[in-house]
This record gives structure tokens, C-alpha cells and sequence, in this order.
């Protein structure tokens, strides 16, 4: 789930800056009279919303993963409209975010369980953590370290 959110981001953060070089537009408290700048902000490309993308990316991933826990969409959601609300955004800046995050989260929901690469991964990390498990749990590793010989049991 982790792994899936984590490259969900990265993929949807590429393309957002390379959508991002193709439509440009500063800030609403920038270009529009009359808009209250919430919180300090540098004057840059607005497009898309950076935070919409990082947050959506993880928390449609999230949610896909466990469908009844919905908080992780309100929670998405919520940044997005709040970065429209501290005039940062316009909201087709965290439409477009939104909806190249969603589309890179469903992407790594379906990828990353059926990966060759990451089951192999997953499976030898099981071994590992199985096989220290047993180390400690048979105090062998508490024995080495106590013990006055140097070498390994």
C-alpha cells in the first residue's frame, strides 16, 4: 500500500511538471484584485496544484486499498479546496492535480500487487523478518552479544 502510494506520487509529480511547462498561469492572489493571500507563497506556475497531486496520489491509494475507510478522499478533498480557499489555486489547477494523481494511483493499485519484481521483494523481506524473528526469540542474537567469543553461532 505504501510502495503503491509512494510511486503513485512520484509518477503523478513528473507529469504534473511536465503538464506544468505546457500551461502556465501565476497565482489567483497574483493576477486577481480582491484576493485575500492567506498564506506567503512564491510567485510561481500555479499548475497543477502540487499539494492536490501528492495528497490525492496517496490517500486515493489509501482508500483503494480499504474501501470503507473514506476520511483518506475528505482528507484529499479537503487540501485541495483549502488550497483554492488561502488563494493559491485556481480550481482547475487542483482539478487537473486531482485527476492525474487519481489516475496514477488506480495505475500502481493494479501494478504494484501483481509485480514480479516487488512479490519477489516482498517475499524475501517475510524470510528476513521471519528469520530474525526466530533469532530473537530464541535469544541467539542476545547470546552473541554477551558471549566473549567474537564469532557468530
Amino acid at each position: 500500500m505504501v510502495l503503491a502510494g509512494g510511486f503513485a506520487f512520484i509518477l503523478a509529480w513528473i507529469t504534473g511538471n511536465l503538464v506544468g511547462l505546457f500551461h502556465h498561469n501565476y497565482q489567483p492572489f497574483y493576477e486577481l484584485e480582491n484576493v485575500n493571500q492567506l498564506i506567503h507563497k512564491e510567485i510561481d506556475n500555479s499548475f497543477p496544484s502540487d499539494h492536490t497531486i501528492l495528497f490525492f496520489s496517496v490517500c486515493v491509494v489509501f482508500w483503494l486499498f480499504n474501501k470503507k475507510q473514506i476520511g483518506w478522499l475528505i482528507v484529499a478533498a479537503l487540501v485541495g479546496l483549502a488550497r483554492i480557499v488561502v488563494g493559491v489555486h485556481y480550481p482547475l489547477d487542483v482539478l487537473v492535480g486531482a485527476l492525474i494523481a487519481t489516475s496514477f494511483a488506480i495505475l500502481m493499485y493494479m501494478w504494484v500487487p501483481r509485480s514480479p519484481l516487488l512479490i519477489g521483494f516482498c517475499k524475501h523481506m517475510k524470510r528476513l523478518r521471519i528469520t530474525l524473528y526466530q533469532g530473537i526469540s530464541t535469544n541467539r542474537i542476545w547470546r552473541n552479544r554477551n558471549s566473549k567469543k567474537e564469532k557468530c553461532q
